[in-house]
């Protein structure tokens, strides 16, 4: 796997943009008034860590001069100001956890909505531009909408302390708000030079996890192959070839931990000495009293904290990089595929029947595979595709189907809710049969009984009662290939469609049920056009698209020849 090299000034960009597409969307509005709650709220935390400054140095003043009667007023003052902080403290996370969650949907379902439209995902896949897009769906945004608001809030409390506290450690002393200054700006360069290496890491370590269990889910879903081709070592060698690859970089980000934890907890250590080395001197003077001992410690801290923030959230910082820098390539991939066009081969949606218009595919290498091919196929026909070799029925079949082909011409097909493709490799997926089947109003299929006894038409052999058809199961697992096609087919058929599309039906269900088939498409009047292999009988069909090697083709009407 090679090593990603992430482009912090895109990423920036893109995290600018992500953030004005959110605040300008449809759920801009309730995101602006959690967002405003948020500033109100965290600018009064900031006013109470300044009032518990000044009351918890006038309590510990109280005890060291033995003043009983300051001492309980200034308890019960402190008691209230950790109560309004408290209360403050967990409205604020509560906001932030909507905020967080409201922010997640909108991403979420505008990320589904555009990767699942116009075959992006298929697309994706096939170019292999992006790793794992699955995971920067459901994991990185995830992570990208928590951690932005986390650390926007963080660096919103880190503003309002510099402003706050800066006067307060200004009034005690100078110099030790200068040292605190000085003292930050070291620590986050240090924690510059040392950790950024972490970022590049933690980006790769996230798709060698992704391999890694993205091999194991292969592995559980072909078990069954892997079994009976006796190739377990093969696949055993592979996940351990994946595994090594993410030990030894994840070895690469604790060696760098190691360093940066070495730096950032005696850069923490540090910050408790510092003020009291400081201000101690003028107390042991008598120039101070005890309180401001304390008060400078706490204000110290908290100062060098709201400058040190690099230091304080490097390792989270480093790893929302990685996550902004996988969305963005993840957008980015997206929007290449989108600007991509081929004008030389058009697929057009229109009303009325399916056909090609002056169609020629052209494959990588080699002669054309069909030329010059215009035939409409009518509506109402059972048509065969099929000739010498398989090459160019297979590629007619994806450019049918919208799958990318090289060529020119143009290639007409009704809108999608009249034809129906089913390929050679079908996928069921989990969820109950009625969603599989998604009955539409128009259907002839009204009742349960009548489903079912259309997939017994069909050649389903499985009995299946009324209660599967709303029963949640991993169908894939329970069916086989061949069952599958069967339940797809009948979804097919279901959504009444005028066309249905077949990619090599006799080695799916055997020649005796096809015809079945073929005869049932018949009676509801569904076009269907099958390309099949080389050497597929075609005496139960209307007409024949037969190729020749050379890329020529002839259209036979046997109900003329009949």
């Amino acid at each position: 796997m090679g090593k990603q090299q992430i482009p912090l000034k895109l990423t920036a960009t893109r995290f600018v943009r992500a953030i004005k597409l959110f605040m300008t969307s449809d759920v801009g509005g309730r995101a602006g008034f959690l967002l405003a709650s948020l500033v109100i709220l965290f600018g009064g935390i900031s006013a109470l860590n300044v009032v518990n400054s000044f009351v918890g140095r006038h309590f510990m003043t109280a005890i060291a001069e033995r003043q009983t009667a300051e001492f309980v007023r200034q308890a019960i003052l402190y008691t209230g100001a950790f109560a309004a902080s408290t209360i403050a403290s967990v409205i604020a996370r509560f906001a932030e956890e909507r905020l967080a969650l409201l922010w997640r949907e909108y991403l979420t379902r505008r990320a589904i909505g555009v990767y699942m439209t116009d075959g992006i995902f298929y697309r994706l896949g096939i170019q292999g531009k992006v790793s794992y897009p699955d995971q920067r769906i459901a994991e990185d945004v995830k992570a990208f909408t928590t951690t932005t608001l986390s650390f926007l809030l963080m660096l919103l409390s880190s503003v309002l302390t510099v402003f706050t506290f800066s006067s307060v450690l200004w009034l005690i002393s100078p110099l030790l708000f200068f040292t605190a200054v000085i003292y930050a700006a070291f620590g986050s360069f240090m924690m510059i030079v040392l950790g950024r290496p972490l970022i590049n890491l933690n980006y790769n370590q996230l798709d060698s996890e992704a391999a890694f269990r993205s091999g194991l889910i292969q592995v559980r879903e072909n078990a069954e192959s892997i079994m009976i081709e006796g190739s377990e070592q093969r696949h055993a060698d592979r996940l351990l070839k994946q595994f090594d690859s993410l030990a030894t970089n994840f070895r690469r980000i604790i060696g760098i931990n190691r360093n940066v934890g070495f730096f950032a907890t005696g850069y923490n250590w540090m910050i408790q000495i510092i003020p009291v080395v400081i201000i101690a001197p003028a107390f042991m003077r008598g120039d101070m009293e005890f309180g401001v001992i304390t008060q400078s410690a706490a204000a110290f801290a908290m100062l060098v904290g709201a400058f040190s923030f690099i230091v304080a959230q490097f390792n989270s910082i480093s790893n929302f990089a990685t996550v902004v820098a996988r969305i963005s390539s993840f957008l980015e991939a997206i929007e290449d595929i989108r600007g991509q066009t081929d004008s030389s081969l058009e697929l057009v949606e229109a009303e009325g029947s399916l056909g090609y218009e002056r169609l020629t595919l052209t494959p990588p290498t080699g002669a054309p595979l069909v030329k010059d091919l215009s035939v409409l196929v009518p509506a109402d026909t059972r048509v065969i595709v099929a000739g010498e070799g398989d090459a160019a029925s297979t590629a007619l079949f994806r450019a049918t189907a919208g799958l990318g082909a090289s060529g020119t011409g143009r290639i007409v097909i009704p809108p999608r809710q009249h034809v129906r493709f089913l390929g050679q490799r079908a996928y069921a997926g989990p969820g109950t049969l009625r969603q599989i089947l998604a009955l539409p109003e128009r259907s002839i299929e009204t009742t349960d009984d009548q489903i079912l006894a259309l997939l017994r038409d069909l050649g389903l052999a499985r009995d299946l009662a009324l209660s599967d058809l709303d029963s949640e199961q991993d169908w894939p697992t329970l069916l086989s290939p061949r069952e599958q096609q069967l339940v797809l087919l009948a979804s097919a058929i279901i959504a009444v469609p005028s066309y249905i599309v077949l990619e090599k039906a006799d080695t799916i269900f055997g020649h005796e049920l096809l015809v079945a088939i073929l005869r049932l498409l018949a009676e509801r009047r569904i076009a269907c056009v099958n390309f099949a292999e080389s050497g597929a009988p075609r005496a139960s069909y209307d007409a024949v698209l037969e190729y020749g090697p050379d890329g020529s083709w002839k259209w036979i009407d046997q109900k003329q020849k009949a």
